[in-house]
């Protein structure tokens, strides 16, 4: 059948909608490779692995891509990328083939993401590895870098830095749907307030974020919630967060001794 001048086009019959003729493996993937090193891509020196062969070669072929995108994201986990920036990075893909990924490729990325992740030699006290945040453990000591701050200049934490609060908890999540929202979160959260700001999950669809109070909250909410709604859409996993999200600043107790105990009592 036809669509735009000049452009054939076929039936794909496991949709039911009609796509443009596959590209070569090879040609999509140097289309994903560049729409991905424009868009969400940290390092274009690292990108390329066999396993993207294999997963766009699954694709034109209209083949099972699962065991592909598996291998993808563990060799993405083994090699540091982050969680969000893998799923990212998939997404791209499909971009470039003219279709939307789908929960179960999302999912395949997120399990091989996992299992990579698991066999790197990072501290398992520094990072949450289904968000690719820090642990709470580890915020923990970011704190007691701030409170030193505090201690030498004199102007108490609480003047200074804050605690910014997202909760996006649904009820009734599989552990699957759990670890999708991580994901989505890591990549909202790091987009919004970039290096330099401790982050942590603190379970249960709640984050936090270390940051200054000087920032203009209303403009920081009004952003953080235009993340996390793109986010959601473009990972499809809209309906396991909360919206609109809750969001709220903390602000830090006079002591580190303090900020513990309101960490604790924010994860009850």
């Amino acid at each position: 059948m036809t669509g735009a001048p000049g452009r054939l086009m076929y039936m794909d019959h496991l949709h039911g909608y009609a796509a443009p003729p596959p590209a070569a493996p090879d040609t999509l993937r140097e289309l994903w490779r560049a729409t991905s090193v424009e868009s969400v891509w940290l390092r274009p020196g690292d990108w390329y692995h066999p396993a993207v062969d294999a997963l766009a070669e699954a694709l034109v072929e209209r083949r099972d891509v699962t065991p592909a995108a598996e291998r993808l994201g563990q060799a993405r986990g083994e090699s540091g990328v982050g969680i969000g920036e893998a799923l990212d990075d998939v997404a791209c893909l499909y971009r470039s083939h003219d279709r939307e990924p789908d929960l179960e490729l999302l999912r395949a990325v997120a399990v091989g993401w996992a299992e990579g992740y698991a066999a790197t030699p990072v501290s398992p006290e520094v990072l949450d590895p289904e968000s690719g945040l820090a642990t709470p453990q580890y915020l923990t000591h970011r704190l007691r870098e701030t409170y030193g701050v505090a201690q030498r200049t004199g102007v108490p934490a609480g003047d200074t830095h804050g605690l910014h609060v997202v909760d996006v908890a649904v009820e009734e999540l599989t552990g699957w749907q759990r670890f999708a929202r991580s994901a989505a979160m890591g990549r909202a959260l790091t987009q919004t307030f970039g290096d330099g700001h401790p982050m942590a999950s603190l379970g249960n669809g709640l984050f936090v974020v270390l940051g200054e109070r000087s920032v203009d909250g209303d403009a920081l909410r009004a952003e953080l919630r235009y993340r996390i709604e793109r986010t959601g859409l473009a990972l499809g996993v809209s309906a396991i967060l909360r919206r609109p999200p809750r969001l709220w600043t903390e602000p830090l107790p006079r002591t580190h001794a303090g900020a513990v105990a309101l960490l604790d009592s924010l994860q009850r």
